[in-house]
């Protein structure tokens, strides 16, 4: 089958507006991925409190979850790119699509196996099924990130990776309280075993993984490709390359160490002190911030024309924490809205809205600016949350979730700029680097716990000093870390 060119920078108005109705089909099929493994993903934050209280965990104990599941990405990817380097890149040669059916199809036999683990109150049992759902999982970002990212002119990729991401965040935002509420609430019958709850969410992660393996198997995805199938190690030769694995590893790390342990520190006395059901609610606002970023992001970096731009700039913020406001503003108990209360809750979140929106202005539509800028951001976040406590704390380790938004596409785009031949070999390579979510938790949660065990109370929040380095390095890739060697890329296309 002949591949179709993306369309470059040197291509024709023209051309350029015909590849973009082209191909709008298909990249609003590939959301529903992004935001399906965003839904699921988060589902570990609920898991981790979730199993720690079941199986009578330590911190470190409980973040197995996120290495298994992230440790799966980092083997699964590794298995990909040794493959790509023997005999060349099996996307190019199976099709987008198969890859994208073969993920849904093991992330679904990951799912299933849930049942017979909580039936059998085995945690190891849990963490196969983990580890056999992020394998599906790396073969879907290694499918589905490049893909996006040609679906039209290479220097938008950066904004459509947001803009798909923005997707995940919906399903990130949903996640925490769906999640909450069914393992917490729904399904946690009085008397059973804490684990028994999650048996029936994950049976319908299975079946829904099958439907949609069934879906993506009888549409047509057009086959968007370099057209050459490349062999060897071209892809780590680049050192923009390389400091880009690493500034993914760092930025998944991160991130997931401060999802994974966002409802322990709410909880904890000094913070907030909330119970797990009402701090599974923050941790939704710590995504939505993500869904928020990004979809600004996806604007910000886009060849909207500025007029057009400012007002999406302004309105996406706005819809949002008018969407936070009425969210936070329901009283179950009492069946009414109580917007004087819920604007008690949410009038902390607006500062950092405003504080988005002018670095957003800072950054002027430069990918590597912006993640410069956001990154730095979320470091001084950090610091505030390790040496205060109390509302401060709280909401500045709950803001990072809009500052964080951005890292993930604006590294993989800076990353996959100017690969050509060689980008499914550099989409393995960075999806590897999810590792950093397998690594980066455990290490924070043995800090904490080395600390508690030695008498100090605040040992929780000084090993935030993990996602603090991590964060700092991402902003240096932001800096100057992706321009390093770009000169001598290979030239994209044939």
């Amino acid at each position: 089958m002949a591949a179709i060119n993306p369309v470059t920078a040197s291509s024709s108005p023209s051309k350029q507006a015909a590849t973009a109705q082209t191909y709008r089909g298909p990249f609003a099929i590939m959301t529903v991925l992004f935001f399906m493994w965003g839904f699921m993903t988060v589902f570990n934050d609920i898991l981790i409190p979730r199993f720690k209280e079941a199986f009578t965990l330590d911190y470190f104990q409980a973040m197995l979850v996120q290495f298994a599941f992230f440790g799966a990405y980092g083997i699964g990817s590794l298995i990909y790119y040794i493959i790509s380097m023997i005999s060349g890149d099996p996307i190019n040669r199976i099709g987008y699509k198969n890859g994208v059916v073969i993920g849904l199809l093991i992330s679904a036999a990951g799912s299933a196996l849930f049942w017979p683990a909580a039936t059998l109150l085995s945690y190891p049992l849990f963490l196969a099924g983990l580890f056999i759902v992020g394998l599906g999982f790396a073969m879907l970002q290694i499918a589905a990130n490049p893909y996006v990212t040609i679906l039209g002119p290479e220097r938008t990729a950066s904004s459509r990776l947001n803009l798909a991401q923005a997707f995940n965040s919906v399903g990130t935002t949903i996640g925490p309280l769906i999640g909450g509420y069914l393992i917490f609430q729904y399904f946690a019958k009085t008397g059973a075993h804490g684990a028994d709850s999650v048996k029936m969410p994950y049976l319908a992660f299975c079946i829904v993984f099958v439907i949609l393996a069934a879906v993506f198997y009888g549409i047509h995805l057009p086959h968007v490709g370099e057209g050459r199938i490349e062999r060897g190690f071209g892809a780590l030769k680049q050192p923009h390359v390389q400091l880009g694995v690493l500034a993914i590893f760092m930025y998944v790390g991160g991130e997931v160490s401060i999802g994974s342990t966002l409802i322990s520190f709410l909880g904890q006395p000094g913070v907030a002190g909330l119970s797990t059901v009402e701090a599974s609610k923050y941790v939704s606002l710590f995504w939505g911030g993500m869904l928020i970023g990004r979809f600004m992001g996806a604007v910000e970096l886009s060849e909207m024309k500025k007029l057009n731009k400012q007002l999406f700039m302004i309105g996406i913020p706005v819809l949002g924490f008018g969407l936070l406001l009425v969210s936070r503003s329901w009283d179950s108990d009492n069946q009414r809205f109580d917007f004087a209360g819920g604007w008690g809750i949410v009038k902390n979140y607006l500062p950092l809205l405003v504080l988005c929106y002018g670095l957003f202005q800072f950054g002027r539509a430069l990918a590597g600016r912006t993640l410069l800028i956001f990154g730095a951001t979320i470091v001084a976040l950090l610091a505030v949350s390790m040496m205060e406590g109390g509302k401060l704390a709280m909401w500045c380790i709950v803001g990072v979730g809009l500052f964080t938004s951005i890292g993930w596409p604006n590294i993989f785009s800076l990353a996959l700029d100017g690969m050509g031949v060689y980008k499914s070999q550099v989409s393995s390579l960075l999806v590897m680097a999810v590792l950093g979510g397998a690594i980066l938790p455990p290490l924070q949660g043995k800090i904490a716990d080395l600390l508690i065990r030695g008498g100090n109370e605040h040992g929780l929040q000084i090993s935030y000093i993990v996602p603090l380095i991590a964060y700092a390095y991402v902003a240096f890739y932001g800096w100057m870390g992706h321009r390093i060697g770009k000169k001598n890329s290979p030239e994209t296309g044939l």
